[in-house]
């Protein structure tokens, strides 16, 4: 059985729930009340000293002085989410990118936006991996896991609303 480690950030979105490796790699960012996001199991341990450099990039990225994080982290899913999810990490900071163009950016036919879509709201590296960037082919902010307010409030913050 692997140890989970996990610890809670504050910030401008509420206390961020973030989980690691034993070898240190980030493996969650969930917010409160997110839809699929991670809550503290009784065989984790609370151990913030993995999270340091996860928590001072949060801080300067919320502080506006981070455009592009460099952490270490290690996530499963599927082959097709972990080329949606290599695709999110992709969108610059400050842009979107829609479901459509994500399906194209891996390959996949126009059909599969809402496996896109799946995909997206699976991620479980909220903030950091930005699929807050994507938005509907209508230009509307549609879905997130976090919550259209987050959803709202990172893009401004970005500079896109």
């Amino acid at each position: 059985m692997t140890t989970t480690y996990w610890t809670t950030a504050h910030g401008p979105l509420g206390p961020l729930l973030l989980t690691a490796a034993p070898t240190g790699e980030l493996t969650s960012l969930s917010v409160p009340g997110q839809k699929g996001g991670h809550v503290v199991l009784d065989d984790w341990r609370q151990d913030p000293g993995p999270f340091r450099e996860a928590e001072e990039q949060l801080g300067a990225y919320f502080a506006g002085e981070l455009k592009e994080f460099r952490l270490p982290w290690r996530t499963e899913g599927t082959a097709f989410r972990e080329k949606v999810w290599a695709a999110l990490d992709a969108i610059p900071y400050g842009s979107t990118v829609t479901y459509g163009e994500i399906a194209a950016r891996i390959g996949a036919p126009r059909a599969a936006v809402r496996a896109v879509g799946g995909a997206i709201g699976a991620n479980p590296l909220l903030v950091v991996r930005p699929c807050h960037r994507v938005i509907g082919a209508d230009g509307t902010l549609t879905g997130y896991a976090g919550g259209l307010d987050r959803k709202v409030r990172l893009l401004t913050h970005e500079g896109v609303l």
